[in-house]
């Protein structure tokens, strides 16, 4: 980049050099060129005074300093000229300087002459007596100009590239330094160039994000590992009980009336295992969006109604009471995910609740949305636990969680499902006085025809 901008900045100023030059060159000629026609102007004055009052003595010894002087009759005869012989030379009353001068009295031009074999500039004064002086002048040009002023000239260059190397070699270093000095670990820490400042802000903000994604990597890594430790654990008891109850069997070590006992408790505990795969199978769905899954217009009443009916047995059996209310609510989902959601969060309702307790569900139509609220007047959550209830296999009342059963993945289902559907999840929880859920699901018309599109394309 230095080199780029070093050679930049020796270009820039080669350029500016050359067209300075030029610029200077057309101003000299044209000052050179004035200061000239002036001073033949002048002498032409003096001439045509010292011819009237001394006529042809005037001449003699006359030195104009390279100027030709030529003195013309009214008829246009050349009666006298310093560099030619006068009587060899043509009519002049057709030179337009001497016809000017004698119809104004002062005339002027400026041609190639083919006596001298160059360019000459004139001037004519017209005499009392009708006879004309005319003085003539080599006309500097441009490329005379040059070669008289050529070599201190070249060192005037000579001198301006080398201190333009020096400048732009410093200049390119300088402009340089302050990028070479950007940390950027932390760009926005010291900004050179306000120019650079959207730059180093995207930088800036792209590390932000690294590290905000590094951090979340980190913290997926570590809940993967914490998913894999209790995966194995919740595992390895049920196999631990039904190995141990199966060993017992196979070598005939159990008492014929207990042998249904321990078919029971090895039933229990596959079917322990079968609902923990199950969960973990429907959660590894749902983290990849559930695209395969098919939307639809649903009643979320009706669901509501039917996992309350599917957990009526359990609330029995827990002396829970379940209540269902509200009223009708469509929904555009899919319908085994809500019926999930409404599934778990009864089913925690009933599992963490009270004897006696009761377990309310609630559908309402609201504006823009439809609310879905699960309340229970169960054990409570407490206050530091509300951020961690979603994370899988946490439990707040470990010691219950045991007594009760579960998997620990039904919140982590529920949120993952509400996230399918954009819903938003609300928790208003008092240890000791139970637990509302509450979902609020948008009614979103506009995706609901991008699906029917994309539904009807692939049909």
């Amino acid at each position: 980049m230095t080199k780029r901008i070093f050679q930049s900045i020796c270009i820039a100023a080669v350029t500016v050099l050359l067209a300075s030059l030029v610029l200077i060159m057309g101003v000299l000629y044209d000052y050179f060129s004035r200061v000239q026609k002036e001073q033949l102007s002048a002498q032409a004055d003096l001439a045509a005074r010292g011819a009237a009052d001394l006529g042809m003595e005037y001449f003699e010894g006359l030195d104009l300093g390279g100027c030709r002087i030529s003195w013309i009759a009214a008829d246009g005869s050349v009666l006298y000229d310093n560099m030619s012989d006068a009587e060899s030379m043509e009519n002049h009353l057709d030179r337009e300087e001497v016809r000017e001068a004698m119809e104004t009295g002062r005339g002027e031009s400026s041609r190639y002459s083919d006596t001298l074999t160059e360019k000459l500039s004139y001037q004519a004064r017209l005499l009392p007596d009708g006879t004309v002086i005319r003085l003539a002048a080599s006309q500097y040009t441009a490329w005379v100009l040059l070669m008289g002023v050529l070599q201190p000239l070249l060192v005037v260059v000579l001198l301006a590239v080398l201190l333009s190397l020096l400048l732009a070699y410093r200049l390119s270093a300088r402009l340089v330094k302050p990028l070479n000095e950007v940390d950027l670990s932390d760009p926005l820490k010291k900004v050179e160039y306000e120019e650079l400042r959207p730059l180093l802000s995207r930088i800036d903000s792209q590390h932000r994000q690294l590290k905000r994604d590094r951090e979340e990597l980190e913290k997926n890594e570590e809940i993967r590992r914490e998913f894999t430790a209790n995966v194995s654990h919740e595992l390895k008891t049920p196999l631990h009980s039904i190995s141990g109850y199966a060993e017992l069997l196979a070598k005939g070590m159990v008492r014929p009336e207990d042998v249904e006992k321990f078919s029971s408790k090895i039933y229990s505990e596959s079917q322990r295992m079968t609902s923990l795969v199950e969960d973990i199978i429907e959660l590894s769905h749902l983290d990849t969006g559930a695209g395969d899954m098919k939307r639809e217009d649903v009643d979320l009443y009706l669901i509501a109604r039917t996992a309350a009916d599917s957990l009526s047995m359990a609330a029995k059996e827990a002396g829970v009471e379940l209540k269902v209310s509200g009223e009708s609510a469509r929904v555009y989902g899919v319908p085994q995910l809500l019926y999930g959601i409404c599934y778990n969060l009864c089913d925690n309702g009933i599992k963490y609740n009270r004897e006696k307790g009761r377990v309310e569900i609630s559908v309402r139509n609201l504006e823009g949305e439809v609310e879905l609220k699960v309340s229970d007047t169960g054990i409570g959550i407490p206050e530091e636990s509300r951020e961690r209830i979603f994370e899988r296999f946490y439990r707040v009342d470990k010691s219950r969680s045991k007594a009760v059963g579960g998997t620990g993945l039904g919140l982590s289902i529920v949120k993952h499902a509400a996230l399918v559907h954009r819903a938003t999840i609300d928790i208003d929880s008092e240890p000791g006085s139970g637990t509302s859920f509450t979902l609020h699901f948008p009614k979103d018309t506009q995706e609901r025809k991008v699906n029917d599109i994309s539904g009807n394309k692939e049909q």
